[in-house]
């Protein structure tokens, strides 16, 4: 069994088992406060119907959820009563809410993954276990009071249980990806510099507003969460548009014949699972996925179109023009510069480009030369295949001393021998 497996199954498995102790602990003793418990329950619940799910491989925000449950954890005084609900209980209204949030989305088959209900479970379990045995012991009260510096040690635990959010995040998608693992945390962290930390100082607001104003500072409190969860749809709107429109430009030499059918979205596909091997994230990738998907944009200003597309085994006159060429039609799309240099650059000497050209160009060059042998094999029975795939990296590693950096080689020949994007053959680095 591979080590990602058990890395997911060890995760899910843990928060499984604490979910249902909570439950069953909850069950067991019945509910404290239930009041409490009924209006966090009701949050975390409404939170989750007003979640949208995201695209594939993309995070799936819920901030008004995410913010009820972490406040719900820190709850340590209702309108000025000290609670006693514990950690238990907390995860068993969390869990129970969450599920409940999602009834109507699972049924569709688009409810949250495991792996979310899994960080959700641990996560507000850690927050929980920090805080409720302090309050409930009275060691809180005791050494901090109710002043500033019960609101900072709230903090604390807040920005501790994201960062344990962050980890677990990261872990998963390693296990699943093969991806470097610090690089998928860089992501995770810079999100919590976004909307991580508006949901962090929200729970922490809630937690405080519900100390001192009782449960009537819930609604006021859950507002702004809202808001920034319709604003997040808006801007995934308006992301979905742009890509589309990459998409299209993308599909317009295929329409014009320039290059063979689904090239294009190849090459982005597994430019950004290599940027991710060697450590890319965030928006350098988005910008190297753009850049490989109008990487043969250049084509569209040719007289005479290049046979098969295969721009790789033109000479290196002819190749820097074409990205030129290029690089001056995507310009005039209003994608971003940064997209245009990578796409002008891709045919320059590796030593002279920046690390998404010298992908897009391997990448492409690897799509080019694995396309010429399935033509070549068409009717013989051979091409196309794991031959033809060790075939390319081994006349891609033989151009390593002009036209291919050699950890990028490197780092495509990894992710080939993982599976390569979505839907490749695995093929075994030679």
């Amino acid at each position: 069994m591979r080590p990602g497996v058990l890395t997911v199954g060890a995760v899910r498995a843990a928060a499984l088992l604490l979910g249902l102790a909570a439950l069953g602990a909850t069950l067991h003793d019945g509910l404290d406060e239930p009041g409490n418990a009924l209006a966090f329950g009701a949050l975390v619940a409404l939170g989750e119907l007003a979640r949208r799910g995201a695209a594939p491989g993309e995070r799936e925000p819920a901030p008004l959820a995410a913010a009820g449950a972490l406040a719900y954890a820190l709850l340590g005084e209702s309108a000025g009563s000290p609670t006693s609900h514990g950690a238990l209980q907390t995860v068993a209204v969390v869990t129970a809410a969450g599920l409940a949030g999602s009834v109507r989305r699972l049924a569709r088959g688009r409810g949250p993954g495991p792996d979310h209900l899994a960080r959700r479970v641990l996560t507000v379990g850690f927050a929980a276990l920090c805080f409720q045995p302090l309050h409930t012991s009275g060691a809180v009260a005791r050494h901090l009071g109710e002043g500033p510096p019960y609101a900072l040690f709230l903090g604390l635990l807040l920005v501790l249980t994201a960062l344990c959010d962050a980890v677990l995040a990261a872990l998963l998608l390693r296990a699943r990806t093969g991806f470097p693992y610090g690089s998928l945390l860089r992501d995770e962290l810079r999100a919590l510099l976004g909307i991580g930390s508006a949901v962090c100082a929200t729970g922490a607001v809630m937690a405080l507003g519900v100390a001192a104003a009782g449960l009537w500072a819930l609604p006021v409190l859950a507002v702004p969460l809202l808001l920034i969860q319709v604003s997040y749809r808006r801007y995934e709107a308006v992301r979905t548009v742009n890509r589309q429109t990459i998409a299209s430009l993308a599909r317009a030499t295929e329409v014009a014949g320039c290059t063979p059918p689904g090239h294009a979205h190849r090459v982005a596909a597994l430019s950004a699972a290599v940027g991710r091997e060697l450590g890319l994230s965030g928006a350098e990738l988005t910008v190297l996925e753009h850049a490989a998907l109008m990487h043969d944009i250049g084509q569209l200003s040719l007289v005479d179109p290049v046979e098969g597309g295969a721009t790789a085994l033109l000479p290196a006159e002819e190749q820097r023009r074409i990205a030129l060429l290029g690089g001056e039609v995507v310009r005039r799309t209003g994608v971003p510069p940064a997209v245009a240099v990578i796409v002008e650059r891709q045919a320059d000497p590796y030593r002279e480009q920046p690390l998404p050209a010298r992908i897009v160009r391997t990448v492409n060059a690897y799509d080019d030369l694995t396309g010429v042998a399935a033509d070549a094999g068409r009717g013989t029975g051979v091409g196309g295949g794991p031959g033809a795939a060790l075939d390319a990296l081994e006349r891609l590693r033989l151009g390593t001393a002009r036209d291919h950096h050699p950890d990028v080689v490197e780092g495509l020949a990894r992710v080939l021998a993982r599976g390569g994007a979505a839907g490749m053959t695995p093929v075994l680095p030679g």
